[in-house]
């Protein structure tokens, strides 16, 4: 049975007061006004109202002994998990020097705090990120001026156009490098500030001005932030322990190699651009999250200059930096630093810039003083800010004049004692084994207590010891502010501004008493480890930081050696989990790689280490409907149509949003969503058709995959899930899929021929009025 709270007593103010009232006439009879303003009366109101207050701390009392049953099982509650960010810092009109900020520095989003993770120099330079995108199918007239423009730069035909894009975050979809680029590259010009002006407007005095600013910051490190977007996401947990991802190594970083004195030959076949590698000092996987590089700049203004003799028409063709229309930012180049990922990488990128770094979500305690120590066992200690942040407990003990620094431990019972004990049974001489740590304690993150061991396990903290703790505490869901919300820094100097490009991500609450006893029974079953197929489901729901709407635990299956079913695959677990919501497609929830980390982080440590994990979203297969049906009388077309693509879209639904009743007609088994490995029949689909109100009868449905003919049943295997990518309902006869789908664009051909011609890059300028 769950436990049930008992309520001791339900009785309100108004309540208590009318129940007096009435008793007067009983026990005085000649008490007669009962009016408002009659003295006794305000009194029995005073009396009323205290009672309502005993009778709420005594309804705690339930409650508090529930809490208390939790800890007498050790069931821990889920603490609070800090919200994690990327921000940008700009020196617009601050000093012209490089300022480092040091880790730790704190800025805000209102009134809610963040951290930087490391230091970085903020270098005193603009930065714009941009791309050459394809022109896909130029017209005749356009290929015709471009051929005969640069007839002495490549053979005729042998052209790719492209527009110079800035890649700001606004678009969404951001820029596929591999796919939608001429180059394969992203471009980050290095500029000189807005608020920095030559003297002398001339270009001698431009040129002074950028030498100027290249000696500022030649040598230091260049912090760059890149924000991929996330689409097809997985994560593989190999039994030895590390998760599987794209490389960090598949992206190459350049700045440009100037020939001496950074002219160029003169001779069009050696005029081409060449760059020098840079190695990161320090990379994250933007492959896979937003991240930092760290970038040391070349240490001579040489290296930072551009070239010096680059004809017009050279600029931006080929392999050179992408050409700028305005010259006006032209002028305030100080050189390019070039993005390069492989070939086979998925690098589709949101946003880029510079001066980035990462922030976490918390507020460092510093020194925080507790009550001394007693000498007694199982000693107890109460911090003043909670929820903490796990593993940023730290707890220094003074005594005797002599200051020892404590750790956390997740159980008392592996700690070593206060002196070291010898085992009788070994023969005397025999040297002692090494013992456990014994300065530990146990941490209640979600409550903020600590708990000391009883000498035996675990050192207790000695009569009149001092104890000082420092710990960062969050502030949970509070956490996950919007674009641009963090924009304060009460440690920045004046001129300075920061931002967050993107959403943070990750806060979540910690775990309250009512969800915390859901999970009792399972907790006693799997004691926080991943063992049966149960575990699997009830552990990820406790992720923090994200929120599961549905998850599939397949066990001996890979995805990756489909066609196969549970049980080819020994050893391995596969965990198909779709987000609550995905504000991308709301219609068809897939997880990014930042939901699936999150995940990979929580089960990681709670396997076993024989264990293959496989964490993927599903595989959607598009369907396409279309329904003819006979309408009842007194029924209204519009109504009916809609309430019929409301019940087929949920009846095909990956997340059941709502619960579903024995009366609406679904099937056993797809609570949760359309099951794994079912097909999906006309027939089901007209029968579900059939059970909506006003239905006469179906006259005929129709259902296809893609381009292809309708089809009497679509067999699923794998991950794969129906999407509906269109419905269309008629009364009559259905309307043909070809007139639902629209009309197929046809390919466009391209001739052998021009495939094998040597392709050159060139800028395309955009006609304006």
């Amino acid at each position: 049975m769950p436990i049930t709270v008992p309520q001791i007593d339900s009785r309100t103010y108004q309540q208590l007061l009318d129940e007096a009232l009435a008793r007067i006439p009983v026990h005085t009879r000649e008490w007669t006004n009962f009016n408002e303003s009659d003295p006794g009366v305000t009194l029995i109101e005073v009396f009323a109202f205290l009672t309502e207050n005993l009778i709420y701390r005594a309804n705690l009392i339930p409650e508090r002994n529930r809490r208390k049953f939790l800890q007498l099982l050790s069931v821990p509650l889920a603490p609070a998990s800090p919200a994690r960010g990327i921000v940008a810092v700009a020196n617009e009109r601050g000093p012209g020097e490089p300022f480092t900020l040091p880790a730790e520095t704190e800025v805000r989003a209102g009134q809610v705090p963040f951290r930087l993770e490391r230091g970085l120099d903020v270098l005193p330079v603009e930065a714009r990120a941009y791309f050459k995108r394809k022109v896909i199918n130029p017209d005749q007239q356009l290929i015709d001026y471009y051929n005969l423009l640069y007839a002495s730069t490549a053979e005729p035909g042998g052209l790719d156009f492209y527009q110079t894009v800035l890649l700001d975050g606004t678009n969404l979809a951001g820029v596929d490098l591999n796919a939608e680029t001429v180059d394969g590259s992203l471009w980050i010009a290095l500029l000189v500030r807005p608020s920095e002006q030559p003297a002398d407007a001339t270009p001698d005095g431009w040129r002074k001005l950028r030498d100027e600013v290249r000696d500022r910051i030649r040598g230091k490190t260049l912090n760059v932030g890149l924000i991929p977007v996330l689409e097809t996401a997985r994560c593989i947990l190999t039994p030895v322990g590390s998760a599987q991802g794209q490389d960090a190594s598949a992206i190459s970083y350049y700045m440009p190699k100037l020939p001496p004195e950074g002219k160029l030959p003169t001779d069009p076949e050696k005029c081409v651009a060449e760059y020098r590698a840079l190695n990161p000092h320090r990379s994250d996987n933007v492959l896979t999250g937003p991240g930092i590089v760290e970038l040391t700049l070349p240490s001579s203004i040489e290296a930072l200059s551009l070239w010096t003799n680059l004809d017009p028409l050279e600029s931006g063709v080929g392999d050179f930096p992408p050409a700028l229309d305005d010259t006006a930012v032209g002028e305030k180049v100080l050189t390019w630093l070039r993005i390069r990922p492989s070939s086979a990488a998925n690098a589709r990128f949101l946003w880029a810039g510079i001066n980035a770094m990462t922030v976490t979500q918390c507020v460092r305690v510093w020194n925080e003083r507790l009550e001394p120590g007693t000498g007694m066992p199982d000693q107890v200690r109460k911090l003043s800010h909670r929820p903490v942040v796990p593993s940023s407990l730290t707890i220094s003990v003074t005594s005797n004049g002599r200051m020892e620094t404590w750790t956390e431990t997740d159980d008392l019972l592996a700690a070593g004692g206060e002196i070291p004990s010898r085992d009788q049974r070994l023969p005397l001489g025999t040297k002692l084994p090494k013992q456990a740590k014994s300065e530990v304690f146990l941490l209640d993150a979600e409550a903020g207590e600590i708990r000391f061991g009883d000498g035996m396990r675990g050192k207790r903290p000695q009569a009149g010891a001092e104890l000082r703790a420092s710990y960062d505490h969050c502030l949970g869901n509070a956490g996950n502010v919007g674009k641009g919300a963090i924009n304060l820094g009460s440690a920045l100097p004046a001129g300075f501004t920061v931002t967050n490009p993107i959403p943070t991500w990750l806060g979540a609450d910690a775990e309250n008493v009512d969800e915390g006893e859901k999970q009792i029974s399972y907790y006693v079953h799997h004691r926080d480890r991943l063992v049966t197929q149960v575990d699997f489901e009830t552990i990820a729901r406790r992720a923090p930081g994200i929120e599961i709407g549905r998850i599939e635990v397949l066990p001996a299956f890979h995805p990756d050696l489909s066609p196969n079913e549970p049980g080819d695959a020994p050893g391995v677990v596969t965990l198909m989990v779709i987000p609550r919501y995905d504000p991308k497609q709301p219609d068809a929830p897939q997880p990014d790689q930042l939901f699936l980390d999150a995940l990979c982080h929580h089960l990681d440590p709670r396997r076993l280490v024989t264990t293959e994990l496989v964490l993927r979203g599903p595989v959607y297969r598009d369907l396409w409907l279309s329904v003819g049906i006979g309408l009842m009388g007194g029924h209204a077309v519009a109504e009916v149509r809609e309430a019929l693509k409301r019940r087929l879209t949920e009846y095909l639904a990956p997340v059941r949003r709502n619960p579903v009743e024995s009366s609406t007609g679904f099937e056993a088994g797809m609570e949760k969503g359309w099951p794994l490995r079912r097909s999906v029949t006309q027939r089901q689909l007209m029968a579900e058709a059939s059970r909506v109100p006003g239905v006469l009868q179906v006259n005929d449905l129709l259902v296809a995959e893609g381009e292809s003919d309708p089809l009497s049943e679509i067999s699923l295997k794998g991950l794969e899930l129906p999407r509906l990518a269109g419905i269309s309902v008629v009364v009559g006869d259905p309307s043909p899929l070809g007139a639902l789908r629209g009309a197929p664009t046809e390919p466009t051909d391209v001739q052998p021929s021009e495939a094998r011609r040597r392709m050159v890059s060139v800028p395309v300028v955009p006609e304006e009025c």
